[in-house]
């Protein structure tokens, strides 16, 4: 039986190289994002997502010309988030062969881009990443920019409004667990998959297939990951890796859709 969708997470860095970061800061140097992207393919990975932390930092169009090597590279659908704010951007990147863009600040700054997106390339094309974190009460604030603004919203509020744009998926990211490898925010997974109708996939603080488990459980309909990807062992050597399809097949039943 196939298993829910396990999500590998690439990040790139200016110059278009690999890096992996832990809550979206001090980004490591991996090497060229090309060779992970061809192991993926050997290991028929059933989908990949690319996120380019420097366009999303430096508020600049998306690397086109690396995305454009990735989407010729990859057998599998890629997902693209970085930088995004307008149409014609998100229109070049699907353009390249890159399946769907992931939004996030601009589901805040600029809603109806986010709405055309969707109109123009079908809800199906258009990820919506609602960002969360913990305050210091350990209430759940919604934010964007990798973290760096909170949001007056609701988690669930905000994937509710990013639905009615025209999303045709929500990406919940937990940016203060990003790379620390200590499990998702199984709560923020179970306010956002109570409050919507599309699938939602779990992201930051993947450590395993026990992780995985808890966030379909949670409500997840597919789980997504970096460091558990790129590293191996408590050291984090570098080691681009991805479980075998049974273990992929053992998450059966557990996920949401």
């Amino acid at each position: 039986m196939i298993g829910p969708r396990v999500i590998p997470v690439l990040q790139i860095d200016e110059g278009g190289w690999l890096v992996k970061t832990r809550q979206y800061r001090s980004p490591r140097y991996l090497g060229d994002p090309i060779n992970a992207v061809k192991i993926f393919n050997e290991k028929q990975v059933d989908e990949l997502v690319v996120v380019d932390i420097a366009a999303s930092r430096s508020h600049r169009d998306p690397a086109y010309d690396v995305l454009a090597d990735i989407a010729s590279e990859a057998f599998m659908p890629v997902a693209y988030g970085g930088g995004l704010r307008f149409v014609d951007q998100a229109r070049r990147v699907v353009n390249l062969g890159i399946e769907k863009v992931i939004v996030n600040s601009a589901l805040f700054t600029a809603p109806a881009a986010v709405e055309k997106m969707a109109a123009e390339l079908g809800s199906q094309s258009v990820v919506a990443s609602i960002d969360v974190r913990r305050g210091a009460d350990g209430a759940l604030v919604t934010t964007s920019g990798s973290g760096t603004r909170d949001e007056p919203e609701t988690a669930d509020a905000a994937a509710l409004r990013a639905v009615s744009m025209g999303a045709g998926e929500i990406l919940v990211s937990a940016t203060d667990r990003e790379g620390l490898r200590g499990g998702y925010d199984l709560d923020a997974i179970r306010a956002v998959a109570s409050a919507v109708r599309v699938p939602v996939i779990a992201l930051g603080g993947a450590d395993g297939i026990d992780d995985f488990a808890d966030a379909l459980r949670a409500g997840a309909s597919a789980v997504a990951a970096g460091s558990q990807f790129v590293f191996y062992g408590r050291r984090e050597a570098v080691l681009i890796t991805y479980p075998d399809p049974g273990v992929v097949a053992s998450l059966v039943g557990l996920s949401a859709g």
